[in-house]
């Protein structure tokens, strides 16, 4: 064989040795993690929703009158949002979706203890009367769904500092006196943040219910004495 012959010959042998191998590549990209051939196999395992942030502790006041705080919600999950009562704008779409949210959890065994919790950032008006009226108007079982009122200063920085969401004042009329997240957020068992999905956004429902099943088949967190 020439020297030619043999330079085409290696050429080609390492031409097939790349395809061979980015194939196996690509394939092991399309297959589950257990090397299932393709046709045969399962999908590949989605990966853990990420930590987002740990929520602080906190008590307050829920619409019955009754002290409610981080330590009655460990072992659940939950779902919050910020609102406001007189709230002209947004909190009446974000209430829709999270009633929307309530009967979706309901018709779904595997969410039957999934806690719903609103905190008003306008706390000086939302007294427990007025979040009361205000659960009932929406058919909201205070069981379930519990709305939260304390101190400006204690929901403020809970929002801020504790779920990492925007609130301030606001001179926009059409807005009301103050601008808040719109956000549902998506807590585990340990009261740690897993999930934000804008409540504004009609697909909000459906994928706060996806994640809360892919957390529900993570191993409960172990509990200290």
């Amino acid at each position: 064989m020439t020297h030619g012959h043999m330079l085409k010959a290696t050429l080609l042998i390492l031409l097939v040795a790349v395809a061979v191998t980015f194939g196996f590549m690509l394939g092991r990209g399309e297959t589950s993690s257990t090397g299932a051939e393709a046709g045969g196999g399962t999908a590949r395992p989605m990966s853990p929703l990420r930590v987002i942030a740990t929520i602080p502790s906190f008590t307050l006041t829920d619409q019955s009158g009754n002290k409610f705080g981080l330590d009655d919600l460990r072992g659940n999950f939950w779902v919050a949002s910020f609102i406001f009562t007189r709230c002209p704008a947004a909190c009446p779409m974000l209430m829709s979706s999270k009633a929307r949210l309530r009967n979706a959890l309901r018709r779904d065994p595997a969410c039957d203890t999934v806690q719903l919790v609103s905190f008003t950032v306008d706390p000086d008006h939302d007294t427990t009367e007025v979040l009361q009226r205000y659960a009932q108007g929406i058919g909201a079982d205070p069981a379930r769904w519990r709305f939260l009122t304390g101190t400006r200063e204690q929901i403020w920085r809970l929002s801020r500092d504790g779920f990492k969401l925007a609130v301030e004042e606001t001179p926009d009329a059409t807005q009301g006196p103050i601008t808040h997240s719109s956000y549902l957020v998506l807590v585990d068992r340990g009261g740690r943040i897993r999930g934000l999905h804008d409540g504004l956004d009609e697909t909000s429902v459906d994928n706060v219910v996806q994640d809360l099943k892919r957390l529900l088949k993570e191993p409960a967190p172990e509990t200290t004495d």
